[in-house]
């Protein structure tokens, strides 16, 4: 606590950021899962100077790796903070990989695509790197909702080091996502550390349309009314690039100092935006797909708007979290239509599909020795997130080994192409009805007729008693009656075991329902009075130090 006074300047540490540090400084692989905006970054760099020897950060954008490097300087009183990316020269890098060995350098900053670098692994093994930190944890999850296959190199090259202790940090993270992080990244007998999700200062609201066009017009209204002559900052967030450009521009028309963002737009571009939104306020309100997320570390963001429904209650929380981290009220509102959960699922059937993952396969076949995925993808019109997958499902299925520099090699002998293809294919068509069960539960969320932050917690496996008395529907019921959130023996968060679908945990209780969320076929809702009738659901125990 003196540390974190002294060196960061807080009056103290909020709930779960002590439980996560003092793990960290034992010795144990922790993951913790923390809301946006809850502090995370001290985690690592308080638990960084207390332990002996360089700290690794694995980060995913270089804008982020700035940000991040910048804050450990501010805070660190003398340990210094690097970044190792595709910006620095030869000569530059082997500077900075010196001075780390030299222990001029605590903190090095680095983005996933640098651990292919069989010199980097090489340098930072003998600097005898005693932290590693895995930053924005839940990409390297096909169940997750950003899913990057660069993260797939994060978890051998772990190994690579000789297996420190690893920090994994994610501000959105379901039982399922979790576990595949811990699996991935090695994580043995882990402490995972759940907190914070809770925004009381957030107003949650749902606005429910049947025309496209009153939709849209109530959007405008509501923004030009937030954000007018007063000035305040926000995000509307659109599901496609030519929405976000047609929003933006109609809401210049009405005054509003508007600019759109995505992933079509050159780095020059996104980069002057995200500045003009983040530090000069030249932009009020970025109209934007989801590009324009990690490292949104703007405190007095007074809205988060979105004119289209996310792909998931995973999506949604952590683009509604960039709202208010001032502390301030803020409000988070989703306009919503029953039929644009049609333009989410045409997103969600692009995966991999089985003639996909035998091309991929073949592609192995051909190499004598180990190839990393993006050669692989130099040589097939397959995306590097199609290829990435294809691989993971082959490694599963046995058909391709995983080395430690993250390369991956076809095995030869003693398995059936056939039969691992088919095997893969099936796990993907398990991935995907997951993600169609994630994107049901987005349709339950807008749809609910109880409280909207009991419904998000319990998502996230934490329970809370309506009413919040800071969303619509608690506004409609007022001081009525409430749905107690436990139904004997079960309560949110519970993990239970089905007979048919397996392990899962519960994550609404409401009515005469139960809502489980389960590891391998994703959201079901069963009624509550079979459940309990029949015995459909029996409780798991769970080791009592892997929950904090």
């Amino acid at each position: 606590m003196r540390l974190a006074s002294e060196r960061l300047g807080f009056d103290g540490l909020r709930p779960g950021q002590l439980e996560s540090i003092e793990s960290v400084v034992d010795g144990r692989h922790t993951l913790c899962v923390m809301s946006t905006g809850s502090g995370k970054s001290a985690i690592y760099q308080l638990a960084g100077m207390l332990i002996d020897g360089p700290t690794v950060v694995v980060s995913p954008l270089i804008a982020l790796q700035q940000d991040q490097m910048e804050a450990v300087d501010a805070h660190t009183d003398g340990l210094e903070a690097a970044t190792l990316n595709s910006t620095l020269s030869l000569r530059q890098r082997g500077e900075l990989l010196e001075d780390v060995k030299d222990e001029r350098i605590e903190f090095v900053l680095l983005a996933p695509e640098q651990l292919a670098n069989e010199e980097v692994l090489d340098r930072l093994r003998s600097s005898g790197v005693s932290l590693f930190v895995v930053d924005e944890a839940h990409c390297v999850s096909q169940w997750g909702h950003d899913f990057r296959p660069d993260y797939l190199r994060v978890g051998p090259a772990i190994e690579a080091l000789g297996h420190p202790p690893v920090l994994a940090l994610t501000a959105t993270a379901a039982p399922p996502v979790r576990d595949e992080i811990l699996e991935l990244l090695g994580m043995r007998q882990p402490n995972v550390v759940v907190k914070g999700f809770d925004r009381p200062n957030l107003r949650l609201e749902v606005e429910r349309f049947h025309d496209a066009k009153k939709k849209h017009g109530a959007l405008v209204e509501r923004v030009v009314e937030a954000a007018g002559a007063a000035r305040t900052p926000g995000i509307v967030y659109c599901a496609t690039k030519r929405a976000a450009e047609e929003l933006a521009a109609e809401l210049r028309d009405r005054g509003v100092r508007a600019e759109v963002y995505h992933g079509g737009l050159s780095a020059k571009k996104r980069e002057g935006r995200q500045k003009a939104f983040m530090e000069t306020d030249e932009i009020d309100v970025m109209v934007a797909t989801i590009a324009f997320g990690m490292g949104i570390d703007k405190p007095d963001i007074r809205f988060v708007f979105h004119h289209d429904v996310s792909d998931s209650v995973d999506s949604y929380y952590q683009e509604i979290g960039r709202a208010g981290r001032d502390g301030e009220p803020a409000e988070a509102v989703l306009f919503y239509r029953p039929q644009d959960l049609g333009l989410r699922r045409f997103f969600a059937s692009g995966g991999v599909n089985s003639d996909e993952i035998l091309q991929v396969a073949g592609a192995l076949l051909e190499r004598r020795g180990a190839v990393r995925p993006i050669e692989v993808a130099e040589h097939l019109p397959l995306s590097d997130t199609k290829i990435a997958t294809a691989v993971r499902h082959l490694v599963d299925a046995g058909f391709a080994v995983v080395e430690d520099d993250g390369a991956v090699r076809g095995v030869r002998d003693g398995v059936n192409l056939g039969q691992a293809v088919e095997q893969a294919a099936e796990a993907e068509e398990h991935r995907q009805a997951f993600d169609r069960s994630r994107l049901e539960m987005m349709r339950s969320y807008a749809e609910a007729q109880g409280c909207r932050r009991t419904f998000l917690l319990g998502y996230f496996g934490e329970s809370y008693e309506p009413p919040c008395r800071n969303c619509d529907v608690c506004d409609e019921k007022g001081d009525g009656v409430w749905v107690d959130q436990t139904a004997a023996p079960f309560g949110i968060g519970d993990r239970v075991t089905h007979g048919t679908w397996g392990t899962g945990t519960i994550g609404q209780i409401e009515d005469d329902q139960i809502t489980v969320t389960f590891d391998s076929v994703g959201y079901k809702t069963l009624a509550l009075d079979l459940v309990l009738e029949r015995g459909l659901l029996s409780q798991q125990e769970e080791p009592a130090d892997s929950q904090a």
